[in-house]
């Protein structure tokens, strides 16, 4: 059966950026996941900015084009939902692009969130259920 694989910010740098810590790390996993990885705007939004700053984000437009990357969210179509999870995880904070992922893991069946943020080990999607990670240290 085929994992799907919603791919959030930090693996997303740390392959791009080699002087990234996690660089070898996402570069190896990267390596075990059959494309496209599908995120949500936000994420891509978050990259680029991060990489802008380094060497630019020309390698996010590049996966997009190929297809290695699919933006598989409306972030309009789940406002009501998006704000929940965000209000529930204010204590952390939860940004607006994990409130997406993890709505994505909600609706997406048999897919892992791929990331670096430990705060994924915390929210649940569905209120209550644990969210398949793929993240350092899991394995």
């Amino acid at each position: 059966m085929k994992r799907n694989v919603i791919l959030d910010t930090g693996p997303l740098v740390a392959l791009i950026d080699r002087a990234d810590h996690h660089h070898d790390w996402s570069v190896s996993e990267w390596d075990d996941i059959q494309p496209p990885m599908l995120t949500c705007e936000s994420v891509i939004s978050e990259a680029c900015f991060l990489l802008d700053q380094i060497q630019g984000s020309g390698p996010v437009f590049e996966m997009l084009s190929r297809n290695t990357i699919e933006v598989a969210f409306r972030l309009q179509d789940h406002l009501k939902l998006l704000r929940t999870l965000i209000r529930k995880y204010a204590n952390l904070p939860m940004s607006v692009a994990d409130a997406c992922l993890v709505r994505m893991a909600e609706q997406i069946p048999n897919s892992s969130v791929f990331t670096l943020d430990s705060d994924f080990k915390l929210y649940r999607k569905h209120g209550r259920q644990v969210i398949p990670l793929i993240c350092p240290g899991l394995r």
